[in-house]
């Protein structure tokens, strides 16, 4: 059995994570707490606070820091935490806030692709930027994160080539929908100890069956299990049958899990049987009955899969029966 480098992520599912507000809009740290043992429970192989999904814009600077390491301290060394380190703002400035938020203990500093150069501006400023916030950060692991917010800056395989140069960038999550470039990706990054995470799950077992080392997406916000079932059988000759279907489940959902996010998410949570406000600080839309009538429908699918699956569902133990 040989050993993971020194600042490999595991493989499998490594979700981003909501962040629970109590109703007069605070965070609540203690559901927070909560959540982090509810990601845990259902199989996450390491954690990604402080993201968009955990509404990082409408957080505070001293919030992102107090999530995290509210994050970092419950899971007790247990898996890896990687959270957002760049939120705009000149360079010098970003690296300072990395070295700040990897003072919590985070196992790397991910950054976000479109903070480091503006939108009209070439590849080539950006990954002059991206070599100086290197340069400014010591030796801290980073990932990358092409964020749909404040536009998405697709990172391709010849600048990432250039990046992993540097030995630092371990992880990548991946939403370039293109598994042509993701293949791309995973060949520039075979000899360094780099994983690409697809967020699009739409392409999550042809992004595994090409090397991907796992799924960084909003699903696991919703079904954690089948997300896990999959990390860990897209690759299971017995089993091909049940990943196409769990494959085209993924892939007929779309729409759903994606409607008024993360307010959704909180409450298919909820439907299920964890304890958690619909609250969110991010403007997202309205959660109409139309919409809670999908998300409904979608968890009864979901439940019928897993129990075919032979899938023990994570919130039995929020459920009374």
């Amino acid at each position: 059995m040989t050993t993971a480098p020194k600042h490999a992520l595991p493989k499998g599912f490594i979700p981003v994570m909501l962040t629970p507000f109590q109703e007069n809009g605070f965070v609540d740290y203690n559901g927070l707490r909560a959540l982090t043992e509810f990601y845990l429970e259902a199989g996450a192989a390491g954690l990604f606070a402080n993201c968009l999904s955990s509404e990082m814009f409408e957080l505070s600077e001293q919030e992102r820091i107090d999530v995290t390491q509210t994050v970092v301290d419950q899971v007790a060394g247990r898996v890896p935490v990687v959270a957002t380190g760049t939120f705009g703002g000149p360079v010098l400035e970003q690296a300072k806030f990395v070295k700040r938020i990897y003072q919590t203990g985070v196992q790397a500093v991910i950054i976000i692709s479109g903070l480091l150069a503006d939108e009209s501006k070439t590849d080539d400023v950006f990954l002059a930027n991206a070599k100086e916030l290197i340069d400014l950060t010591d030796d801290i692991p980073l990932g990358f994160y092409e964020c749909p917010v404040p536009y998405k800056r697709l990172i391709n395989s010849e600048v990432l080539a250039e990046l992993l140069k540097s030995g630092r960038v371990v992880y990548h999550k991946d939403t370039c929908l293109d598994d042509e470039e993701v293949a791309r990706r995973l060949a520039a990054g075979k000899d360094y100890e780099f994983g690409l995470y697809d967020a699009y799950m739409v392409n999550a077992v042809s992004s595994l069956k090409a090397g991907a080392a796992g799924l960084s997406c909003i699903q696991g916000n919703i079904y954690p299990e089948l997300v896990v079932w999959i990390c860990n059988n897209y690759n299971n000759p017995g089993r091909q049958e049940e990943v196409t279907q769990v494959q085209q489940f993924f892939i007929d959902t779309m729409d759903v899990v994606h409607a008024a996010y993360p307010i959704i998410a909180k409450y298919s949570l909820q439907k299920r049987g964890f304890p958690i406000s619909l609250k969110t600080r991010r403007e997202v839309g309205i959660l109409t009955e139309d919409l809670k009538e999908g998300m409904d429908n979608l968890l009864e699918q979901a439940e019928k899969i897993q129990d075919e699956l032979g899938i023990i569902s994570v919130f039995n133990k929020y459920t009374v029966k």
